[in-house]
């Protein structure tokens, strides 16, 4: 049976965290690649590396951030916060200005995106990233055309 997985796999694999987290990391490279391979089809400066690097770090930052709360007293949600704001700096840098017009907002919004659904993959909801994951690729592939 499925439905179990569909949510978040901390509680449903309880007792297997490297488990769990082998699980999760390896659906956030899924999704990370998944963008990657759109942007690098596009040329464009975050491709199939960044992009899946950045989806595998905030996945890696987020459960790293459980288990320091499963160790002793901490909030787990400090640094999916941080990652937040940090991506916001690495976004930034993608964005130019040439010849009176800017660029790299479409890419900068994915980076962000991405790293967004990292946390939430990291928070054990890798059904509901992946399905984000199509949602974000079909916004950058179907919106372009319109």
């Amino acid at each position: 049976m499925i439905w179990p997985y569909l949510g978040n796999l901390h509680n449903t694999l309880e007792g297997h965290p490297a488990l769990t987290g082998l699980i999760l990391i390896g659906v956030s490279m899924v999704c990370g690649l998944l963008v990657g391979i759109e942007r690098e089809t596009k040329d464009k400066p975050a491709g199939l590396r960044t992009v899946s690097l950045i989806c595998v770090g905030c996945t890696i930052f987020t459960l790293a951030s459980i288990y320091i709360r499963h160790s002793g007293p901490a909030d787990a949600s400090r640094i999916a916060a941080q990652v937040a704001s940090g991506i916001g700096f690495l976004g930034a840098g993608a964005i130019l200005r040439q010849r009176g017009m800017v660029t790299g907002l479409t890419t900068a919004a994915s980076i962000w995106v991405v790293a967004a659904i990292g946390v939430l993959i990291g928070t054990g909801y890798a059904a509901a990233g992946l399905v984000l994951t199509l949602v974000v690729l079909a916004m950058l592939v179907v919106v372009e055309r319109i």
